[in-house]
């Protein structure tokens, strides 16, 4: 819609609505700019621009109102634009109606997939400059419809595609449009592994062509980490077929690369599928935690650092369990915990070893100074304790046996005796 409103350009005040407007203000100037007249002539337009501005407006109005029938109309006179010579002027209309043509058949009840291919082509052949984007999307729309062969056509034959001098912005989409060429090879492989699980001859001629997959996909699915970006579904399509091939060298390789590579946006996920792999393959637990203190680092608050406060627990370091500590508490800093009783579970475990150690006070007061202000509020008030009672006495329970050890010095409300007064009232 903003390209629309780009195209039809910016409203100028006629002369006679500002007389009007000064008239009805006090003869003061209006702040606001007045909208000219939606069909206005301006010196520069032709009978024939003048027309497709007039269809173009009418889209634009039927779009806003989810008029689809209208507008599928209109738009099947507007791409006469393209036809225009004039001053260069149609190279801006191509990608306008590219969107707006897509946009129409996606929410019209009877567009069809013929539909869709037509426009596609017809977009792709009208110029050079959106061609790659073109059969991406076009790739994409065959994807969602169950058409993996014909979108993997789509990728090929951009692949392969070159015009003039290859310029920065054209390579990069064509790494694109390599990458996703080789997830369609992905899931080709996947659907052959499924039917080669089925039979048992090994040299079938789905185990073959599932072979053939692979290392279409392999090529390019490695070089991705040549270029820096979040890749996750690329990555954890190759990774999976090493691993069905038992390349568990190279598959470690790629995961400690996609997670450490500092020429690479620092990305969770990289970290979590890093840990999931070494948890499949029975890794050390020195190992695990040290994914998991980057990790913790990156988000204080993902569900892994349950498992992580669970291997420093497991620890007899006391410098282990008192991080262990502060890995629950800042799990507890966020609103999405803390009707967890698992998490309270945890940070009750955690202090009762701490107690066993003999320097659970000062331990927890250092962790709870910067906390004290604003932690009762979060977790001990008496509205807590009245929907804790209701919904999970067993979660009160447990979070009415730690206020004195997390907030000795205050008189919090969160207790059995405050939810029956507060009922009684």
């Amino acid at each position: 819609m903003d390209d629309l409103e780009r195209e039809l350009g910016p409203a100028e005040v006629l002369e006679e609505d500002r007389v009007s407007l000064d008239s009805t203000m006090g003869r003061k100037k209006a702040k606001l700019p007045v909208a000219n007249p939606m069909h206005a002539v301006t010196p520069k337009e032709t009978g024939f621009h003048q027309s497709t501005r007039v269809c173009l407006e009418h889209i634009r109005e039927a779009l806003l109102h989810h008029r689809w029938q209208e507008a599928a109309e209109y738009m099947a006179c507007y791409p006469q634009m393209l036809e225009d010579s004039t001053n260069g002027t149609a190279r801006q209309y191509k990608e306008l109606t590219w969107k707006i043509s897509t946009e129409i058949l996606h929410h019209h009840p009877n567009s069809k997939l013929e539909d869709y291919n037509n426009i596609y082509e017809r977009m792709k052949h009208s110029g050079v400059r959106h061609y790659l984007m073109i059969c991406l999307e076009h790739s994409f729309h065959l994807l969602l419809h169950g058409h993996i062969e014909d979108a993997k056509r789509q990728l090929s034959a951009a692949e392969s595609w070159r015009y003039g001098r290859e310029s920065a912005a054209q390579l990069q989409r064509s790494k694109l449009i390599q990458a996703y060429r080789s997830l369609l090879d992905y899931i080709l492989w996947s659907d052959k592994k499924f039917a080669h699980c089925g039979t048992e001859d090994p040299d079938s001629g789905d185990n073959q062509d599932m072979h053939n997959y692979f290392r279409q996909a392999s090529v390019n699915l490695k070089g991705i980490l040549k270029n820096s970006g979040v890749w996750d579904p690329f990555i954890l399509s190759y990774v999976e077929m090493l691993e069905f091939y038992e390349d568990h060298e190279e598959a470690l390789q790629v995961l400690n690369d996609y997670a450490y590579d500092s020429s690479f946006p620092p990305n969770p996920n990289a970290h979590v599928y890093l840990f999931h792999y070494l948890k499949r393959h029975d890794a050390s637990e020195k190992k695990l935690m040290k994914v998991l203190k980057v990790l913790h680092v990156l988000v204080p608050s993902h569900e892994l650092m349950l498992e992580y406060s669970s291997l420093l627990l497991q620890s007899e370091k006391k410098s282990d369990i008192q991080k262990a500590l502060g890995v629950v508490l800042e799990m507890l800093d966020f609103a999405c915990w803390r009707n967890n009783l698992d998490v309270w579970k945890r940070l009750k475990a955690i202090i009762q070893k701490l107690q066993l150690q003999g320097d659970c006070e000062d331990v927890v007061l250092g962790k709870m100074a910067t906390r004290k202000d604003w932690w009762p509020a979060l977790h001990f008030t008496r509205f807590h304790a009245s929907r804790d009672s209701e919904e999970n006495p067993e979660l009160m329970e447990v979070k009415a046996s730690l206020t004195k050890i997390l907030c000795p010095d205050l008189m919090l409300k969160y207790t059995a005796g405050q939810v029956t007064s507060a009922v009684q009232t």
